[in-house]
């Protein structure tokens, strides 16, 4: 390949502005999600009630301090970005109810899964290829939240 062609290639992956606003707002909304998860991971796994919700009581606890790793490294994909991050957190659930605190998790978790594989197909489409692997990262422990839940509901 000749310089020419090398510098276009590089150019073809090159985001347009209008491509990048729109993977920082999509980012905004994750990181507002991940905020969200935080708190309820934070109250739910203080509040379940019942011994055979010890087990996930333990585990939700871990997934508080995950939330918040993936709430960090989203922060940090935003700014590079040339975003400003969220500081507002999409309006966070309760049940008085265990089993139903685990639906809401669960919930949560298999719609921040979906709207994390678009995340990643914006940002492969842009050339953001390494955003797109911090994405895999973040989705592969979302995916075992999803799991842990699951299990705790008897629904596997």
């Amino acid at each position: 390949m000749s310089k020419s062609q090398n510098s276009q290639a590089a150019d073809a992956e090159k985001a347009s502005p209008s491509d990048i606003k729109q993977i920082i707002q999509g980012l905004n909304e994750d990181l507002a999600r991940e905020y969200k998860a935080i708190i309820q991971y934070v109250v739910f796994s203080s509040t379940l009630k019942g011994a055979q919700y010890g087990d996930i009581a333990a585990q939700l606890k871990i997934h508080a301090s995950q939330e918040l790793a993936h709430a960090l490294e989203l922060a940090r994909q935003i700014d590079y970005l040339g975003g400003n991050p969220t500081v507002k957190s999409k309006d966070a659930e309760f049940s008085a109810d265990s089993k139903t605190m685990l639906e809401i998790d669960l919930k949560a978790e298999q719609e921040t899964i979906k709207n994390y594989r678009v995340r990643i197909r914006q940002a492969e489409g842009a050339g953001e290829f390494a955003l797109s692997e911090k994405l895999r990262a973040i989705i592969a422990q979302e995916q075992d939240h999803e799991i842990d839940l699951k299990d705790a509901l008897g629904l596997r």
